[in-house]
Formats: C-alpha cells, structure tokens, sequence
C-alpha cells in the first residue's frame, strides 16, 4: 500500500509540473528560436520591380535569424493594403508614404510605416513626341490617376515649367488645379499599373519607376525627365515597409526593416538601378 500511494504521489506530481511547463510566451518564444530552432514566418506583399527584387535580397540574411520571408505579389496599389488591414499579410513593401497616409484617410485603414527603405523617382516618357522642348499644343500626357501619384506627376510637370498649378493645389493636386496651361495639355488619368502599356497611344507618360522597371524601362536613360532625387519629394514619397498599427514593433518586422536598411541592401540598390531607386537610409 506505501508504494502504491508513493507511486501515485509521484505520477501527480510530474503532471503538475508538465502543466506548469505546457505554456511557452512569445518572449519565451523569441528568446529561444535560435537554440531549438523554431521558425517565425514573416508575410510580406510587394510589386514585382523594385520591391521584390530588394526582398528577395533578405531572404537569407532573415533565414539565418530563424524567420521565413515569404514574399507575396501584387500587381495593384489596393490590394496589397487590404490585406495587411486584415491580417493575411503581416507588411507590405509597394508604396511610398504619401500614398499611404491618403489611403488611410479614405479608407479607414490602419497603416503605419516600420521604416523607409528607397525612393524611386517619378519620369515622363516618350509615346508619339519625344521632345519636352517642341512639346505640341494640345499634347495628351498620361498620368497616374491616384490622388499622391497624380498631383506629384503634375508638380513634375510643374517643375519643368509645362504648367503652373494654383498655389494652394499640393500634393493631391488634379487637373482641376492648373492655373496656367501654355500648351494645352490634355491629360488621360490611368492606373497606374496600365501606364508602361499605353504609352504608345499618348505623347507622354508619366510613370511610377517601379512600374517603368517591371515594363523594362530604364528611368535613367530612357526618361526624358526625371523628379531630383535631393529634393523635398524625396521624403514625401519614400518607399517604405507598412504594416498594421500596432505591429510596427514585432520583432520580426524589426528585422525586416533593419535587415533592408543593410550596407548589403545599400550597395545592392545602388548597384542594380544606377539612379532610378535611390536608397534613404
């Protein structure tokens, strides 16, 4: 009977502390991914050129810190938010800050920025005219048809004394806002994405280098002009990890963010796009 009850003593005792043992915390977690190897998978949506391109630069670098980088494409400015508001992604890396802050504005949606990584330079390129200095009266220019994307290709315009927008248009200025129209531009308000396709049916176009590379443009040699890259639009429309609120301090965003803002990424940017994407870090 001693034994018996000694041995039951015994048997409640290792179960007491198997449950005191079952739950593991996230810090816990995180403390010891490295020695037992567990892995964290990180998803994180982007357009093909130059984001995933830069991600896929990381995979290793993140690999070797126990997070799986799974890189998931768009081809589209709306979806890629969508999904990080609902949780089926856990960042994006397409867009710049701008755009952002405007798509939280009218759509309710709960972005933040986790870092900025680049800056792409917005250019105008040649369709049927390839002069800026002969430009024709009543030239058709193609324009992203975004609230950010199309005051910046108007300040662009602006900027090589093309037009004059109304001194209170900013950022979000349209057609609407031009004060001084010389040549009679006419505009066609695209999607961005549709802008490299159409190019052969407008004069000119204004296009989103991101988009510009994935058409196999080169903004540096085929633009006929191009946004400085020291200028103020530089910080207004730097490219940037985003994520929900809230998760701007995951520790695998975190070394997301740090692991592209690397010399290696640094040199690999400067490198592959000679100009047209400008590190800011």
């Amino acid at each position: 009977m001693k034994k018996l009850l000694a041995l039951t003593m015994a048997l409640v005792l290792c179960l007491g502390l198997a449950a005191c043992g079952g739950e593991t915390t996230t810090e816990e977690t995180t403390d010891t991914q490295e020695t037992t190897g567990e892995t964290v998978t990180l998803k994180v949506g982007a357009t093909p050129a130059p984001h995933q391109e830069i991600l896929e630069q990381v995979v290793d670098i993140l690999a070797e810190q126990g997070i799986t980088l799974e890189i998931v494409p768009y081809n589209d400015y709306v979806a890629p938010n969508t999904a990080v508001e609902e949780g089926v992604d856990d960042a994006n890396f397409f867009q710049h800050i701008t755009y952002m802050d405007n798509f939280n504005a009218e759509r309710g949606t709960h972005l933040v920025n986790a870092g900025a990584i680049h800056y792409e330079p917005m250019g105008i390129y040649a369709g049927k005219s390839d002069s800026l200095e002969n430009i024709p009266d009543g030239a058709v220019i193609a324009i992203p048809n975004d609230a950010t994307n199309e005051g910046r290709a108007l300040l662009l315009l602006q900027d090589l004394g093309l037009l004059t927008l109304k001194e209170d248009a900013g950022l979000e200025a349209t057609p609407k806002d031009i004060a001084e129209n010389p040549h009679n531009l006419q505009f066609k308000e695209l999607e961005a994405a549709m802008l490299p396709q159409t190019i052969d049916e407008v004069d000119f176009s204004i296009i989103n280098s991101n988009y510009a590379l994935d058409a196999g443009l080169n903004p540096t040699t085929d633009a006929l002009a191009m946004e400085d890259a020291e200028s103020d639009a530089a910080q207004a429309y730097a490219n940037i990890i985003a994520v929900k609120e809230g998760n701007e301090n995951n520790e695998a965003i975190k070394a997301l963010v740090a692991a592209l803002q690397s010399d290696e990424i640094r040199e690999f940017i400067e490198t592959t796009y000679n100009g047209s994407v400008v590190p800011m870090f």
